[in-house]
């Protein structure tokens, strides 16, 4: 199991690869469209269809635009590698906890009397009348 230093490092390497300048990184408009986003109906319902509850998620949106806009004072470049570490610590600390994903176990081999998809280049071997 990582530490969760270098689950920071790895998702710091990815999000530096996805955002390699920073015009890549999002505007605080972006993020502001974000947090309004998660008060659409359609975000609620997926919420309460997935986690039984309505959306708690716009706290955490509202945060990123506070933060956001607390990196104004900042070069690019600085905010960038401020926004990037940041990024990183929210998705190790994704990866670190449980998930609604949990639920499912990963399956190595099929399932017993499991028949496979039909493979169209193969000829039928069904008898129509």
């Amino acid at each position: 199991m990582l530490s969760f230093e270098e689950m920071v490092k790895q998702e710091e390497e990815i999000l530096q690869k996805v955002h390699p300048t920073p015009a890549d990184i999002p505007t605080c408009t972006g993020v502001l469209d974000e947090f309004l986003r998660s008060y659409a109906p359609g975000q609620q319902v997926r919420s309460l269809y997935r986690y039984g509850t309505m959306s708690g998620t716009s706290a955490g949106k509202w945060d990123d635009f506070m933060y956001c806009i607390s990196l104004k004072a900042y070069s690019a470049e600085d905010r960038r590698d401020k926004w990037i570490r940041r990024r990183a610590e929210w998705w190790a600390k994704r990866r670190s906890e449980r998930s609604s994903e949990d639920v499912w176990d990963l399956r190595t081999t099929p399932l017993p009397k499991w028949t496979p998809p039909h493979d169209p280049s193969q000829p039928s071997t069904e008898v129509y009348s």
